[in-house]
C-alpha cells in the first residue's frame, strides 16, 4: 500500500510533468487502451522514456495495475536503481539469457491473472532513434500461452531524439502515440507476427513522419 502512494506521488510530482509538460504528448486513438487487465501493451522501444510515456497515459489510480518488463540485468544492478525499478515503477524482471527448464514468462502469468496490464518492448532492446527492429517472436509465444488476453500494439515516436540510447542528455523533443487496435491470438504464430507487425507499420504511417537522421 506504502509502494502505491510512492508510486502515486512520484508519477505525479515527476513524471507526469516531464512527459506531458516539458516533453509534450499527443495521442491518437487514446480510447483503445485497455481500461482494466488482463490485458498486454506492445510498443517500438527507443528510449528510457518510452515506459514513463506509456504508464503516463493512464488514471494515477491504474498506476498499480501498470507493469512493464524490463531486463533484470540492467535494472537490478546496485540497490538503488533495484527499488526504484521494482518498488516504484514496478518492473517485472527479466533475464535476458535465459537458463534451460526456465519460463521466461512465467511471473508475467502469475500477473496477468491478478488482472494486471503488461508493458512489453518486443524488440528486446533500445534500437537506433527512430528506427524500429524487428520484433522478436517471444510475443507470438506469449499470445499462444493467453489467446484470451488482448495485445495492443503502440507505436511511438520522438523519444528516440528526446533520449536515445547511449545519451545521458534529455531534450524535450515532441513525443507522438498511435494506439492500435487489440490483437487477439489467431493460432498461427507466423500469422500474428505478420499480423502485429502490419498493424505497427499502420500505426507508424499514420504520423506521416520525415525519416530521422
Amino acid at each position: 500500500m506504502f509502494n502505491n502512494w510512492l508510486r502515486q506521488l512520484f508519477f505525479a510530482c515527476i513524471v507526469r510533468p516531464l512527459t506531458w509538460v516539458i516533453l509534450g504528448i499527443n495521442i491518437r486513438h487514446q480510447t483503445r487502451l485497455p481500461q482494466k487487465g488482463p490485458a498486454i501493451i506492445v510498443a517500438n522501444h527507443n528510449s528510457h522514456l518510452d515506459t514513463l510515456v506509456l504508464m503516463s497515459l493512464f488514471p494515477l489510480k491504474q498506476l498499480p495495475q501498470l507493469r512493464p518488463v524490463a531486463a533484470a540485468d540492467y535494472f537490478l544492478q546496485n540497490r538503488l536503481v533495484a527499488w526504484l525499478s521494482l518498488k516504484i515503477i514496478g518492473i517485472i524482471p527479466m533475464a535476458r539469457h535465459i537458463q534451460k527448464g526456465v519460463d521466461p514468462f512465467a511471473e508475467i502469468y502469475t500477473v496477468l491473472s491478478e488482472n494486471n496490464i503488461i508493458i512489453l518492448f518486443p524488440e528486446g532492446t533500445r534500437g537506433e532513434p527512430e528506427q524500429m527492429s524487428k520484433f522478436k517472436n517471444g510475443v507470438a509465444r506469449l499470445g499462444q500461452n493467453v489467446p484470451n488476453v488482448p495485445i495492443i500494439p503502440i507505436f511511438l515516436h520522438g523519444l528516440g531524439k528526446a533520449l536515445p540510447k547511449g545519451e545521458a542528455v534529455f531534450v524535450p523533443f515532441f513525443c507522438d502515440v498511435f494506439v492500435g487496435e487489440p490483437l487477439i491470438w489467431q493460432n498461427n504464430k507466423q500469422a500474428y507476427m505478420q499480423n502485429l507487425d502490419d498493424a505497427m507499420q499502420q500505426l507508424a504511417n499514420e504520423g506521416q513522419f520525415a525519416a530521422w537522421e
